[in-house]
C-alpha cells in the first residue's frame, strides 16, 4: 500500500546502501501490503522508493534514528546547523572537521541537542573519507577528512522532501534489536531486510556502524528469524552476500543472484562490481 510517490533519494552515504538494486529488489515487492517493515535501516533507500503510507523501521545505530527523527520533527533547525558546518567547513576544512568528529570524545557531546547531534552526523557524513560510518570499540567515529572540494553538506531540497514523506505518512521509527520490529505483525506485512552482510573472507567484514558488529552466529539467528516469517505467511525480502554460507542456510529458501557495485569501501580496490543475492520468503 503506497501514496503519490515523490522525488526522494537517501540524505546519507551509507555502506550497503541499495539504490543502485532497487530496480531488482522492487521486481520482488508484494504489489499490495498493509505494513512495510525494515529492521535494519541504514541509508533507508528502499523505504524512500516505496513510500509506504504505514511502515515499521529500526536500526540498532541510535545516531541514525536520530537523523531521520530530526529531519521529520526539526527540519528548518536543522537545515539552519547545516548551512553553519558548510561556512565553517568551506574556511577551515579539515581543522573544522576533526574538531567535530572529537566533539563524542568529550563532555560537552552530551549537551548537544538532539538536532546539532543529527546535524553532526550528516557533516561528518558528507565530509568524511568515502562516505564510511565507522566506530571504534568505544563508539566514536574514527573516519579520516575526506577533503571534498565541493561536498553537497546541506542537501536541503532532499531533507525537506524527506520531512514531507515522514510527516504525511505513518513511520513508527524505532532503535533497537531488529528481532523486536518483527513482533504482532499483520500477515500482510512486507519486510525487507538489509542486515550486515556476511563476509567473503576473514579480512573483508566491515561492522563498524556500531560497537556490536554482527558475525556468523547472528546469521544463524536471522535465518531462524525469516524462517519464523515464512511460517507465519510473512512475505519477506533479505539481501545479502553471495557466498557460499549464506546460500547454504537459506538453501530452503528462493534465491535469486543480482550484480551489484560496492562504492564504499576504505580500499578503492575492493570497490567495483560483485554478485549478491536477493533471499525470498
Amino acid at each position: 500500500m503506497t501514496q503519490v510517490k515523490r522525488p526522494l533519494a537517501p540524505i546519507l552515504k551509507w555502506v550497503g546502501g541499495k539504490r543502485q538494486l532497487l530496480p531488482e529488489i522492487s521486481k520482488h515487492v508484494p504489489d499490495n501490503y498493509s505494513v512495510y517493515v525494515e529492521p535494519f535501516l541504514g541509508g533507508a533507500a528502499v523505504l524512500l522508493h516505496e513510500q509506504p503510507a504505514q511502515a515499521r523501521v529500526n536500526d540498532s545505530n541510535a545516531e541514525l534514528i536520530n537523523v531521520y527523527k530530526c529531519v521529520k520533527e526539526s527540519a528548518s533547525e536543522l537545515i539552519g546547523i547545516l548551512d553553519e558546518h558548510a561556512q565553517h567547513n568551506a574556511e577551515h576544512g579539515s581543522e573544522y572537521y576533526y574538531s567535530i568528529r572529537a566533539l563524542d570524545r568529550s563532555e560537552a557531546y552530551r549537551e548537544l541537542s538532539d538536532v546539532q547531534r543529527a546535524a553532526r552526523i550528516l557533516y561528518l557524513n558528507k565530509t568524511c573519507f568515502n562516505g564510511l560510518f565507522r566506530v571504534n570499540s568505544a563508539g566514536q567515529l574514527n573516519v579520516p577528512y575526506g577533503k571534498y572540494k565541493n561536498p553537497n553538506i546541506v542537501n536541503r531540497e532532499q531533507i525537506l522532501a524527506l520531512e514531507e514523506y515522514l510527516n504525511e505518512a505513518e513511520v513508527d521509527m524505532r532503535c533497537g534489536d531488529y528481532k523486536d520490529c518483527l513482533v504482532d505483525l499483520p500477515q500482510d506485512s512486507f519486510v525487507y531486510l538489509d542486515p550486515p552482510y556476511m563476509p567473503l573472507s576473514q579480512t573483508s567484514s566491515f561492522t563498524g556502524y556500531t560497537q556490536e558488529g554482527f558475525g556468523y552466529q547472528d546469521q544463524v539467528t536471522l535465518r531462524d528469524e525469516c524462517l519464523k516469517l515464512r511460517e507465519q505467511g510473512i512475505a519477506f525480502l533479505q539481501s545479502n552476500s553471495d557466498c557460499e554460507a549464506i546460500r547454504e542456510l537459506y538453501k530452503d529458501f528462493e534465491i535469486h543472484t543480482v550484480s551489484a557495485r560496492r562504492a564504499v569501501n576504505s580500499k578503492a580496490a575492493k570497490r567495483g562490481s560483485i554478485t549478491e543475492v536477493l533471499i525470498r520468503g
